[in-house]
């Protein structure tokens, strides 16, 4: 039994495309009347053939023919191997040989078919499975046939006996398709093209789910599947169409129709965006380099000039690769086929090389002679060879009461018997320009897959073994005990005030918090400062290479060794904020410390940041989000050029950093690095003395060369923005809106901003803001809202973020802004504040149970001169907001009309989206 019609290459060059042609001019015979048995609804006659629907949902096709003494009897079911599952590969057609181990009525189908001298098989295909007897025309042997088939739909044993007995049959006929260099090639073809849809898995399926499907998978799939609404059964030959159709009636009739829903197939394959390739090493005496390209379905308008492209440059020996590749002795033989069906299907394109060949060459010449085929577009005489050629391979096919049930089943698993006839009717009218159109629109480089088959001796193959069970791994193993021992800690701000020491050392402000940890953790974290406005002009660029070339050498240490000794100091983070454990806590300062102080720059380091820097950006500039930020950090930036704070636009990054040398980097350094103002805290398991004497020895006297003062950020009024900006070739989108704000932390609207804002998009998941644009109107995956505070001056902002693919952005945009203006009209309920005073305490509860943010928490504490009081004092102020408080601070704040808003998506991609829901 063939596991598909495209199996072998020669003879799929015939089948081609799914393509539906039948030559003109066939005398049928006029049909008799036929009269309907009760329920059966006639349908379309077309040419000689008539179809009929039970009231179960069969349809049938009578195709009565008394030019010869033959009845083939074919029943298609529309399920193939698209339908399959994960870990059910290959079942459909394993199913499709146990229908052939007999039911409790037939138990002995193919002795029957011998005692009746019956030709007969089964095909199973991506998209159908069909099964067919062809006999001579006899009264009792159609109605054997018939009623044999009816029993079989949905009677057949599919038995675990059965199934134990054909498995090895069928993983036989799985190992001869192994054997064939061409089969082995075109099953990784497939595997590599296709990254979602079924169409990448071979019908024959995989061996490991040929061997260990389950019996109840099996029949779960027979019972789903075949059922006479999933059926066309065709009748083609001398009978008697009145008998035969009481006959089905009769037989098929009787089976009820099913209660089941079919399952969908929503899996759509996107669009391959470059050039794939792969190699296949196995013992063979043939070299085989194949192209493959994406085309549409068989249903696509597409498809016939496909298959015309097709036929003139595969056929043998008049198309052109014959000519260009065979005749010059570049290849023995040349091939083409499509592999299509319902959905998407592959276009192959082929050469067979002699082993010993070069085979670059020819893969180069026929990349070539396929990809120019668009500037050649084909002569008359092959436009009308092609024509000639498909019509009498259809006239053959149904003169052929053998080929007219595979024939036909491909346009069933189509959906209608009648694209044979639509597609003859439409063969004139095909022109060599829309061949030539077509070959443009497919064969080009990014649709290529390119798969060549090497016949190797020794290939060098590793093979994985299989893993092992759980029980085996840990057989052996003996836990030991725990030694690690920790405190409970109480996170409260009066407990971590009382707990921690805080005190001078040198120019730093120093904060010990020690605790027993589990593991002896310790969490640093260092916050140094220097420079002022003036002095800091024009460095920015400097300044960050300067901070990230710090790990990557000093005067004792290459790159390797420094992160030798972060491991075996037990080292996590960076210098400035870090991990480690309390008897590597002095070691670790120390070298922390030397880091900051005698970092060499070298100069092979600076050349690979540097172009890890140009790479980033370069990549980032087209990304919507990135386009989107930098219109709003564009918009409201009021400083000069050069300023430290001045927004710099990814182009200005670029230019920037391809014009820093080394040398600025070392100078920056040099002058600005220091201790002589900041703050260090640490938190975890220490001795304090010990540690203050670390601090004193490693950060005392190492001063900063410039004078420091703190830099403060204004807000200016600008009339808000509205920019949409183009993101080619993008799949999402990003939409980021801001409005300034005058507003510090210490001012008493700031908790009950904070509240709203957590209501309105800054509680994850649970805020207005995504119950509206994820959970209700599924337009957006991420999103979110935010409010920022100045803590040393006024320069606030209340901004909005969200992505969403093009096509849904302009609804994106006006669902935010309905839940903005909605939020400000109707103002919060008691609920939805209880909810938000819970999140936002507990989220700062939590986080002070961690040593991490308790130390950067203390670092930022005392360069404001403040303790944890301040968190407490906020918590009071957090718990004692009424709604109408919070409501009014919002209102007050936030205005619409003063947000500025920027998106960025694939213009095209939301144009051809909007044109497509036009009716």
């Amino acid at each position: 039994m063939n596991n598909s019609r495209l199996k072998h290459a020669a003879a799929a060059s015939l089948l081609l495309c799914g393509m539906s042609f039948v030559a003109t001019g066939t005398a049928w015979a006029a049909e008799p009347a036929v009269k309907l048995p009760a329920g059966v609804v006639k349908g379309p006659s077309v040419e000689g053939i008539t179809e009929y629907r039970l009231p179960n949902g069969l349809k049938v096709l009578l195709f009565p023919d008394a030019s010869k003494p033959t009845v083939t009897v074919n029943v298609t079911y529309l399920v193939g191997s698209r339908h399959e599952n994960y870990g059910e590969t290959g079942m459909a057609h394993l199913l499709e040989h146990m229908l052939f181990k007999g039911s409790p009525k037939n138990k002995a189908i193919p002795k029957e078919f011998a005692d009746r001298g019956m030709e007969f098989n089964g095909t199973t295909a991506n998209d159908r499975t069909n099964y067919y007897e062809v006999f001579q025309a006899s009264p009792e042997n159609l109605k054997w046939a018939l009623e044999m088939e009816a029993d079989r739909m949905v009677n057949s044993f599919v038995s675990r006996k059965d199934l134990d007995s054909e498995m090895t049959v069928v993983r036989n006929e799985y190992e001869a398709g192994e054997n064939s260099p061409f089969g082995v090639l075109l099953k990784r073809m497939q595997s590599i093209a296709y990254d979602w849809h079924s169409y990448g898995r071979s019908t024959i399926g995989n061996r490991s789910d040929i061997e260990n499907v389950k019996i109840e998978n099996l029949q779960a799939f027979y019972k789903t599947y075949y059922q006479p609404d999933n059926a066309v059964l065709l009748v083609a030959g001398k009978f008697d169409p009145a008998q035969t159709l009481s006959w089905i009636t009769n037989s098929f009739g009787k089976i009820p129709k099913p209660k089941r829903v079919l399952p969908p197939f929503w899996t759509v394959e996107p669009t391959q965006d470059g050039e794939r390739s792969f190699t296949v090493r196995r013992k063979g005496d043939v070299q085989i380099v194949a192209l493959g390209y994406k085309i549409p379905s068989a249903l696509q308008a597409d498809s016939d000039a496909i298959s015309f492209m097709s036929q003139i440059l595969g056929d043998e020996p008049t198309g052109r690769l014959h000519k260009q590749l065979v005749e010059s002795g570049k290849a023995a033989q040349v091939f083409s086929f499509g592999m299509t069906g319902y959905a998407p299907g592959l276009q192959i394109i082929g050469a067979v090389v002699k082993s010993g060949q070069p085979l670059e060459p020819v893969r180069q010449a026929l990349t070539d002679a396929v990809e120019s085929f668009a500037k050649t577009p084909p002569t008359e005489e092959e436009m009308e060879r092609t024509r000639r050629n498909f019509a009498n391979y259809i006239e053959k096919s149904l003169n052929d009461p053998q080929r007219v049930g595979v024939t036909l089943s491909e346009e069933v698993s189509l959906g209608d018997w009648r694209l044979l006839f639509a597609g003859r009717d439409k063969l004139p009218s095909i022109t060599s320009q829309q061949v030539a159109e077509v070959a443009a629109r497919y064969l080009k480089r990014d649709n290529r897959v390119v798969g060549e088959f090497i016949p190797e001796d020794n290939p060098q193959r590793a093979d994985i073994p299989p893993a092992p069970s759980v029980a085996e791994v840990m057989k052996d193993f003996k836990g030991k005990d725990s030694v690690l021992t920790s405190e409970v800690f109480d996170p409260s701000q009066d407990n971590i005030n009382a707990r921690t020491e805080i005190k001078t050392i040198g120019g730093l402000k120093v904060a010990l918090l020690p605790k027993k940890n589990r593991g002896e953790t310790v969490a640093v974290n260092l916050s140094l400062h220097w420079g002022d406005e003036k002095n800091l002009t024009n460095k920015w660029m400097a300044g960050t290479i300067a901070n990230e070339m710090l790990t990557r050498g000093t005067s004792k240490y290459t790159r390797e060794q420094l992160a030798d000794a972060f491991s075996k100091l037990k080292i996590t983070g960076t210098p400035y904020n870090f991990e480690t454990t309390g008897p590597n806590l002095d070691a670790a300062l120390r070298l922390v410390a030397h880091i900051l102080k005698d970092a060499s720059f070298p100069q092979a380091e600076f050349e690979q940041l540097r172009q890890q820097w140009i790479v980033g950006l370069e990549y980032s500039r087209s990304e919507p989000q990135v386009l989107a930020n930098e219109a709003i950090e564009q918009h409201f930036n009021h400083y000069p050029k050069g300023d430290i704070r001045y927004a710099m636009t990814t182009a200005e990054k670029l230019e920037a950093v391809k014009a820093l040398k080394l040398e600025d980097v070392i100078a920056y350094h040099r002058e600005f690095y220091g201790a002589s103002h900041g703050e260090l805290a640490i938190v975890g398991d220490f001795d304090k003395a010990a540690i203050s004497k670390t601090i004193d020895e490693s950060f005392t006297g190492w001063n900063s060369k410039v004078s420091y003062a703190p830099i403060l950020n204004t807000n200016v009024e600008k009339a808000p923005l509205h920019v949409s900006l183009n993101a080619p070739d993008k799949e999402n989108g990003s939409y980021s809106a801001r409005q300034p704000l005058d507003l510090n932390v210490n001012d008493a609207d700031y908790p009950l901003l904070d509240l709203a804002n957590y209501m309105f998009g800054g509680g994850a998941l649970k805020s207005r803001l995504m119950d509206r644009i994820r959970q209700k109107d599924g337009l957006s995956y991420g999103g979110g809202s935010g409010v920022h505070a100045g803590d040393e001056d006024r320069a606030g902002a209340f901004g909005m973020g969200a992505i969403a693919a093009p096509q849904n952005l302009k609804k994106l945009e006006a669902a935010i802004k309905e839940e903005l203006e909605r939020a400000l009209k109707d103002g919060f309920t008691q609920a939805e504040l209880d909810g938000a005073k819970s999140g936002l305490l507990q989220q700062r509860l939590q986080n002070r149970a961690k040593d991490n943010v308790v130390a950067s928490g203390w670092t930022r504490n005392l360069y404001l001169g403040r303790t944890y009081t301040w968190s407490k004092d906020y918590e009071t102020k957090l718990k004692a907001a009424t709604l109408a408080q919070v409501n009014a601070a919002f209102r007050k704040y936030i205005d619409p009309n003063k947000l500025s808003v920027a998106v960025a998506g694939d213009e095209a991609k939301a144009k051809a989206a909007a044109a497509a829901q036009k009716p």
